[in-house]
């Protein structure tokens, strides 16, 4: 599984974050050039190779109007409020679903700006984060990601800082309160060095993307990427994208229960399939007092464990559940059609290993099968054997 992890032991902000992944693409050169031809209004996007600590990486500047702060009157009044966001994301030269990734980013900032000034979202003025330079970290961002098409982004626990810092609201706590509501769930910690590491920008775009937050996992690295900040410290001020191949890790939830219906079991079962759950099943087993009993099992992604933990606590009358963690191998699939002479037929394909299977759509067999006083397997061998549009 391809597999981007994010370490952001240095914090993390949004032109580090697109540095770093700028390091990871196949020419670097060429994609600023594309960078640059997103089309963001008055911003032009630069380069450098910075050294930090001996450690060499990628500086990556943003000017607007020539300014690579930004002029202050600009930076406070220029596109600040979500509807005027959202116009210039529309208006950018880049794939749509880097736009839709774009648009999430700023809908998370404009959530945790609302829940911090007790405001709604779209009364939000994002002064700092409505910059154009701000827009340009997070379009950058959206649109390496999009071209790097990871499988897996794993994330470091993430280091704020501590201390205060000057915004356009006055002198706030490190991390600053909307960056503190955006890293809710995330594991974060202080650090020793003194200042805000990890900006809002680089919250919400670790909280839209990073679907583990964890010390990285078992992987086979074949790129590495270091994006550096603009400060100096005893350590390389530097966040760093490794990407390369991982197995793909599930949670195995079980637990054994004597006391409960066979509906309220499959009520359970279907509840955990919808929510996400990659599969669930039971098996019979014998209990203490001779008694029958079921041992409810549940493959989950890592990442929604707790939840499915939860559910199962609340639809079982279960007191304990056993967690395993392991990899798995799985196919590659797709969804395709056969034609037959009775009609088209859903197909799925998985492939991968050295092997190829195709699986036609039971529903759809039965359904010509009925209708054509045929058998499975008459259609079955049409729809294994027809025009495979998969």
């Amino acid at each position: 599984m391809r597999t981007l992890f994010l370490d952001c032991g240095m914090g993390a902000a949004g032109d580090m974050l697109s540095a770093a992944l700028l390091e990871l693409t196949e020419d670097p050169k060429k994609t600023l050039a594309e960078l640059n031809a997103l089309g963001i209004p008055g911003v032009e996007y630069s380069a450098e190779k910075t050294e930090k600590c001996g450690v060499v990486g990628t500086r990556l500047h943003v000017t607007f109007l020539g300014d690579e702060e930004g002029r202050d009157e600009e930076r406070h009044h220029h596109h600040g409020r979500p509807a005027d966001i959202e116009a210039v994301i529309d208006g950018l030269n880049m794939p749509e679903a880097a736009k839709n990734d774009a648009r999430e980013i700023y809908a998370l900032i404009a959530g945790a700006e609302a829940e911090v000034h007790g405001k709604t979202p779209a009364d939000i003025h994002f002064h700092e984060l409505g910059t154009m330079d701000a827009v340009a970290d997070v379009a950058a961002v959206s649109f390496l990601i999009d071209r790097l098409a990871p499988e897996r982004i794993v994330c470091s626990p993430v280091r704020t800082g501590y201390g205060r810092v000057k915004c356009a609201h006055g002198i706030l706590p490190v991390p600053a309160p909307a960056t503190a509501v955006l890293l809710k769930g995330v594991p974060v910690y202080a650090g020793d060095i003194e200042g805000e590491m990890c900006t809002p920008t680089g919250a919400a775009v670790l909280k839209r993307f990073a679907g583990e937050f964890r010390h990285m996992p078992e992987m086979t690295v074949d790129r590495i990427g270091c994006g550096m900040g603009g400060r100096d410290f005893a350590e390389a001020n530097c966040v760093r994208a490794l990407l390369g191949e991982s197995g793909e890790y599930v949670a195995e939830l079980c637990c054994n229960v004597d006391d409960m219906t066979p509906e309220s079991v499959g009520y359970a079962m279907e509840t955990l399939k919808n929510a996400g759950a990659l599969d669930v099943y039971w098996s019979a087993v014998g209990m203490k007092k001779c008694r029958p009993g079921v041992e409810l099992s549940v493959l989950c992604r890592d990442e929604d464990r707790d939840k499915m933990v939860r559910l199962i606590f609340r639809h079982t009358t279960t007191i304990g559940i056993r967690e395993t963690l392991c990899s798995r191998f799985v196919l590659k699939r797709r969804s395709g059609t056969a034609n037959t002479p009775w009609g088209p037929v859903r197909v799925k394909t998985s492939e991968g290993y050295g092997v190829i299977r195709r699986k036609p759509e039971y529903d759809d067999m039965a359904e010509i099968a009925d209708k054509n006083g045929l058998s499975l397997d008459d259609v079955r061998k049409f729809a294994n054997g027809g025009n495979d549009n998969a």
